[in-house]
């Protein structure tokens, strides 16, 4: 069968750590070993799922994960581990990151990739420096289509691209998807705490930071950004964001909201060319619409089927170890440090009223 994959996991605070080992556990290959939470910075008065400690509970229970450690350090310390898979607060993916490259084990992190180019640049140094690969997770990656408008737009099928756009799909927050938590009982979630990394800036705004950079193909020059908080006043993180980016031939507006119950139109991405406007529906495996001047019928393009044996991220990485090829360029680290980098300009800019340099000299 080839070699053994030893897995532990550190942090629960993000739900989408369930997705994640439940497609690990799906290959014959892997060995789980141990997990651990980080400390939350105030504790949970909830058990609804998405919670970290029900998502703890779900490793231990469904996944199996043998060892739970209260101090990942020691986990590190203790355990030979070939794969960590990182799911704690967003604020702490920096100091995570580094502690398990330094440890020698290979990454799994969980978008977006920090809370600051700074910290990002850490992690894949870290990365580097430890000969370890890390991957930074999105679930828009596992979409086809948008895989084939990507290729599309790079193919020429709408001309020079000059306009991005994309905003997250319907969403009233990470605890509107059935769950019952009082706004007390939100309170204390790290989501809606600023300094933890919380808030829709940071959850919503980033998918369009990676996909833009992946569709234009450049690293963006600057950006302006806008956080409100309009209905999630129990806490201190924004439920909404804007990020206006200048590339330097084309803008991109990218939209992060919790407090949208219907989007009304497409999501997008929605890509504007010299020649043509592409608009992807990504629902399912999804279909890809090319508007050509003096039409409104657009030419329709299904998005097909992902790559047989690495249509989810466990799989993209195991192949990545063991065939050495490059992951997904959404995966890897030079789109996401340039996504990172305009996540920073336009949560500088929400702050400063200023349009922001996407890095400046002393991060180059």
């Amino acid at each position: 069968m080839g070699k053994k994959y030893k897995l532990g996991v550190i942090g629960f605070a993000h739900m989408h750590v369930l997705t994640l080992m439940a497609e690990f556990a799906e290959l014959p290959n892997v060995e789980w070993v141990a997990c651990a939470d980080t400390k939350a910075a105030v504790p949970s008065l909830s058990d609804e799922p998405g919670t970290r400690g029900t998502n703890m509970q779900r490793a231990v229970e469904s996944i199996g994960i043998p060892k739970v450690y209260e101090d990942y350090q020691d986990m590190l310390q203790n355990e030979d581990l070939d794969i960590v898979i990182v799911c704690c607060e967003n604020v702490k993916h920096g100091e995570v990151v580094t502690e398990v490259a330094r440890a020698g084990a290979h990454i799994v992190v969980e978008k977006p990739m920090a809370t600051t180019y700074a910290d990002a640049l850490r992690m894949a140094k870290a990365a580097q420096h430890n000969n370890v690969s890390l991957a930074v997770n999105w679930p828009s990656t596992w979409k086809p289509a948008n895989r084939r408008a990507q290729e599309m737009v790079a193919d020429g099928a709408i001309g020079e691209v000059w306009k991005f756009k994309y905003a997250n799909s319907f969403s009233l927050g990470p605890f509107e998807w059935g769950q019952k938590l009082t706004d007390v009982e939100k309170a204390v979630e790290w989501w809606h705490q600023k300094i933890m990394g919380g808030g829709a800036f940071l959850d919503y705004c980033s998918y369009g930071a990676c996909l833009s950079r992946w569709f234009i193909g450049q690293a963006a020059v600057g950006a302006y950004g806008l956080a409100a908080n309009f209905f999630s006043t129990y806490g201190d993180a924004e439920d909404n964001g804007l990020v206006m980016v200048r590339f330097p031939k084309a803008v991109a507006i990218l939209e992060g909201s919790w407090t949208t119950p219907h989007f009304g139109v497409s999501n997008g991405p929605i890509v504007y060319g010299s020649e043509a406007t592409l608009v992807c529906d990504g629902a399912g495996p999804g279909t890809v619409y090319i508007y050509k001047k003096g039409t409104d019928t657009p030419d329709t393009y299904e998005g097909g089927a992902l790559p047989e044996g690495r249509d989810n991220i466990a799989k993209e990485f195991i192949h990545h170890l063991e065939t050495g090829e490059p992951l997904h360029p959404t995966l890897d680290l030079p789109v996401n440090l340039d996504a990172m980098a305009i996540l920073d300009a336009g949560l500088r800019s929400a702050t400063s009223a200023q349009f922001e340099m996407a890095k400046n000299e002393v991060w180059s």
